[in-house]
């Protein structure tokens, strides 16, 4: 199977088809107040689902989704954070974590996707990948797919889904940020983090018809170095491309970055006052003033699609 993980459908049929047991009386009373119940609920927004990418490593990106997500936990948001780094994942790592399954145990058939889920601090659910596992790193389309598809079937959807994919322009990048609402790029102050930033924008809008990105600064040493980096990006994006730009956040080279990594921590909870905390609190302030994602029709799968009605193919 060249390495591929084989799904276990027989696992999925079976629970599909089990048959729940008749209830008893006083079950059948706790069901019927349990409908009641959610008649009475307002009906949650649609799961808004935003994805870290990076055309390079070491720029900083995981720890952007990390903080970021973290942030937006503390602040009361219910928030769920996707390791979709499959080979070499290590959000677990940077936040202290000790993952028993990932995700290469759900493809086999061997757990569920709610089985991942791991408590993080403040509330923070983490879906880990995995690290060093041959066969995640060779995981074909169909197999990122079923990952993605297998959001739709959690029993209490969180309101946001940050998604920490692989650097890079691999074809599971592509797959991930196009499933996604809302895209957002890092870049640092490198030329070689410019050059593939674009040429990750260029491959999302070209071919899968991404036109909305979000673009994070990080490592910078002051908030003219942050426009200057973003100036830049936007400038030939918008001049060659048909997509749409905005600077999401600005973080700030700061060494309790740095220590909060070491400490296998996110810094906006160890060090909430911290210059980068601060930066990641803003950006996590301004997801909430985002427009609403669309939903195109473009015969590609999306996380949640059954909640925003997207295209259910690849």
């Amino acid at each position: 199977m060249n390495g591929a993980i084989p799904v276990d459908q027989a696992w999925g049929l079976q629970n599909l088809f089990a048959a729940p047991p008749s209830p008893r009386p006083r079950d059948a009373e706790v069901l019927h107040q349990a409908s009641s119940l959610r008649a009475m609920t307002p009906p949650r927004r649609p799961t808004r689902t935003l994805t870290v990418a990076a055309g390079k490593g070491g720029v900083g990106k995981t720890t952007v989704a990390v903080n970021l997500a973290m942030a937006m936990s503390m602040a009361g948001r219910d928030v769920m954070l996707l390791d979709a780094d499959m080979s070499v994942a290590n959000v677990d790592v940077q936040l202290g974590l000790t993952p028993l399954r990932h995700v290469g145990h759900m493809l086999e058939g061997n757990c569920s996707l709610q089985d991942l889920i791991i408590p993080g601090p403040h509330g923070l659910k983490v879906v880990p990948g995995g690290s060093g596992a041959r066969q995640l790193a060779q995981m074909c389309n169909g197999e990122h797919a079923a990952v993605i598809r297998a959001f739709d079937d959690l029993i209490v959807p969180p309101e946001y889904l940050v998604v920490d994919t692989a650097a890079g322009v691999s074809d599971d990048v592509m797959m991930f940020a196009a499933a996604a609402d809302d895209v957002l790029v890092v870049v640092c102050d490198e030329p070689a983090s410019l050059t593939d930033a674009y040429a990750l924008i260029k491959l999302l809008s070209r071919d899968f018809g991404v036109r909305r990105f979000h673009i994070v600064t990080n490592m910078v040493r002051h908030a003219g170095e942050a426009r200057l980096l973003y100036e830049k990006l936007a400038r030939v994006s918008e001049r060659f491309l048909d997509v749409a730009l905005s600077l999401m956040g600005v973080v700030p080279h700061d060494e309790r970055l740095r220590q909060a990594i070491k400490r296998q921590g996110a810094v906006v909870d160890l060090w909430p006052s911290s210059r980068s905390a601060m930066g990641f609190k803003q950006m996590a302030s301004a997801v909430d003033t985002w427009k609403e994602p669309v939903y195109p029709d473009l015969g590609r799968i999306a996380f949640f699609s059954g909640q925003n009605a997207s295209a259910a193919g690849w």
